[in-house]
């Protein structure tokens, strides 16, 4: 008679206390930086009735992050993560603060630019580092558990930054008191991260070269399964991802102002965290590769039908609809990035996962922003980008028939590498 199989435990990762530090204080982080991006989103279009101001707003936040993909991956492996972390958090708090005083004084909007240049600076480092921080945080065994709550975590602050951003808005009618929460939410994610015990710190010991910064690269380029996941979101957002001209769809089309673009930008994070808690408390024998493709497709599916609505209560549920789909993405993606990644080497290829997020989320704002300039339309931008997603899903599908063969993500273990020649 075989053994019971262990019972699924869906708050796995809540019982180590470093991940809860870690996970709480990444919420109010991202809660206080979605509420920023709502507000330069409104102050930015109210000044300007630009698209094109608000392109440049993703393109200067994803510029940093590309550029600097292998001295953040080095440095992550290299330094001390969690000393890491608390630095960039800080830099991150000071650029909001700059942020603040240019609303206050109704300072040039080259200037708000800048400081969004230095806080992608930050964030570059700082998403490296945290990314590979969280394996070391819970044992392997619960580490899908973690990226579940990290992933669900990030769609609370998804609902309340932009929600509170609006309404903060509509209450001191200005941006300013928006950018001081984002800095002082900053602050306090860098305490908890302090307080962090790591269990184990990875160093790398040898001599920097070309050939060990480029490392990840090579890695999720022969890793077929990452090289595909990541490739598929990169597109599928890049092309579907509406969010940078929601201030065009709140002021314009569905004419429902601040508070009605809060709850736009919030929506996708209560689909999302819907779908997070259904996948935390199922137990996971669901075939992760064919439902990443189908919720991708869906994904572009429900982008089209928001970009066509011209009813708020419609606009909210296909924007629900998006964030419930992304989140299979993500959930799957982050999973299989550091579980089949060598712990030394994890720094690097988190910096590689993210440019691929960061193109997908500030290129995506830029290119939705030109092709709304190009073709004088917000509608034909969202429309076009949707079906290019379902687009990238069947040529996806045919070039890596792998994914579709992907049944879980247990038992998945790094693969064994000879080690790198210097």
């Amino acid at each position: 008679m075989s053994a019971p199989a262990p019972r699924h435990d869906p708050y796995a990762a809540f019982r180590h206390r470093d991940c809860r530090l870690l996970i709480i204080g990444d919420i109010l982080a991202a809660a206080g930086r979605l509420m920023q991006s709502v507000a330069v989103g409104w102050e930015i279009y109210e000044r300007t009735s630009s698209t094109m101001a608000l392109a440049w707003v993703g393109l200067v936040q994803a510029l940093p992050i590309v550029a600097l993909v292998l001295p953040s991956g080095h440095v992550a492996d290299r330094f001390d993560r969690k000393k890491v972390v608390v630095l960039m958090q800080v830099l991150i708090a000071l650029a909001s603060g700059g942020l603040a005083f240019l609303s206050f004084n109704h300072g040039a909007i080259p200037l708000f630019y800048l400081c969004l240049l230095l806080s992608a600076v930050a964030q570059s480092f700082n998403g490296s580092a945290k990314s590979a921080l969280l394996p070391l945080t819970v044992p392997i065994a619960d580490y899908s558990n973690a990226v579940i709550w990290k992933s669900g975590g990030f769609q609370i602050a998804s609902v309340a930054g932009p929600a509170v951003g609006g309404f903060l808005i509509a209450w001191r009618g200005s941006a300013a008191s928006v950018y001081l929460v984002d800095a002082l939410l900053n602050l306090v994610f860098a305490v908890f991260v302090w307080f962090i015990r790591v269990r184990h710190e990875p160093r790398e010991k040898k001599e920097v070269s070309l050939r060990s910064l480029v490392a990840g690269f090579r890695f999720v380029w022969k890793t077929k399964v990452i090289l595909a996941t990541i490739t598929l979101d990169l597109f599928a957002v890049l092309l579907g991802g509406a969010t940078s001209l929601l201030p065009v769809y709140a002021k314009d089309i569905l004419h429902v102002g601040p508070v009605g673009l809060g709850w736009l930008r919030a929506a996708p994070a209560v689909g999302a965290f819907a779908m997070g808690m259904a996948m935390a408390h199922l137990p996971p024998r669901y075939p992760i590769g064919q439902m990443l493709l189908w919720a991708v497709a869906g994904f572009g599916a429900a982008t089209v039908g928001f970009g066509l609505s011209t009813a708020f209560w419609f606009s909210l549920l296909m924007l629900l609809l998006t964030g419930a789909f992304d989140n299979i993405s993500v959930v799957v993606r982050h999973s299989l990035v550091q579980l089949l990644t060598p712990d030394k080497k994890r720094g690097r290829v988190s910096a590689v996962n993210n440019v691929f997020i960061s193109c997908s989320n500030e290129l995506g704002a830029f290119e939705s922003g030109l092709v709304a300039s190009i073709f004088g339309s917000a509608v034909i931008s969202v429309v076009s980008g949707g079906l290019g997603t379902i687009l990238v899903v069947l040529l996806t599908a045919k070039l890596w028939p792998e994914i579709a063969r992907l049944k879980s993500l247990h038992h998945l273990t790094p693969p064994v590498e000879e080690e790198e020649i210097h």
